[in-house]
């Protein structure tokens, strides 16, 4: 499973909206409806599934669904 499609399943999963809904526009927060958080919870997520960590930086930049896919890809 390539990396988009494993952050839509997470992002579904722990939202609870559609796989259809999310797109990689998408922003997090605003069409999402994802709250700090869920946010904080994606992110620890993510690291343990990649075995690797997010700046406070990279997450500071993190806004859409495809900021994720990149910062992910990057390292």
């Amino acid at each position: 499973m390539e990396v988009y499609e494993k952050i839509v399943s997470l992002l579904s999963e722990q939202l609870g909206i559609d796989k259809e809904k999310i797109t990689p526009e998408s922003d997090v927060v605003k069409d999402l409806g994802a709250d700090s958080l869920d946010v904080v919870q994606m992110l620890m997520a993510m690291e343990e599934e990649y075995g690797i960590t997010v700046s406070e930086d990279d997450a500071a930049n993190l806004r859409t669904v495809s900021d994720i896919v990149a910062i992910l890809e990057k390292k």
